[in-house]
């Protein structure tokens, strides 16, 4: 049995969701996100996401952690606060002594839905279907869960 955790980056809003994985088969253990709020220096939202994530492997205690790479967009402000809030999870998941494995947000749709160009709205109608215990969660929620996916059908390969 490995217990992942999948963590979907972000600074306002970072989505986390633990699976255990048995072979093929997958079963929800607990998701939601780390927000913080945008009227707060960065280098205390920074502090906030760390402190959330110490709690949440301390709390779940995975063997590996799952992050979706950042994806470089057209404002370069937000893209490197996205980047800072990236490294600072980073460094989080190795102070809490977890191997990290990084992924691309094609590879995540391809893996939980068939097409690396799947809409948000598919990819958590599969994540539903692939995890029945996980309800009412956050869309950030379900993309940390699609990426917790998507190493546990990756780390068999």
């Amino acid at each position: 049995m490995t217990r992942i955790l999948g963590i979907d980056p972000g600074l306002q809003r970072t989505g986390w969701g633990v699976v255990t994985a048995v072979g093929p088969q997958l079963s929800f253990v607990a998701g939601g996100i780390i927000a913080t709020r945008a009227d707060l220096p960065l280098a205390t939202r920074l502090h906030h996401l760390h402190c959330g994530l110490m709690e949440i492997a301390e709390a779940h205690t995975p063997e590996v952690a799952a992050v979706e790479e950042t994806f470089v967009n057209m404002n370069s402000a937000s893209s490197l606060k996205l980047a800072q809030a990236r490294g600072a999870m980073l460094l989080s998941l190795s102070l809490s002594a977890l191997p990290v494995h990084a992924y691309a947000a094609n590879l995540i749709k391809k893996s939980v839905v068939g097409t690396g160009h799947a809409g948000k709205d598919q990819v958590e109608v599969m994540v539903r279907l692939l995890l029945p215990g996980c309800k009412a969660l956050p869309p950030d929620a379900m993309d940390a869960l699609a990426v917790a996916i998507t190493h546990a059908h990756h780390k068999q390969s």
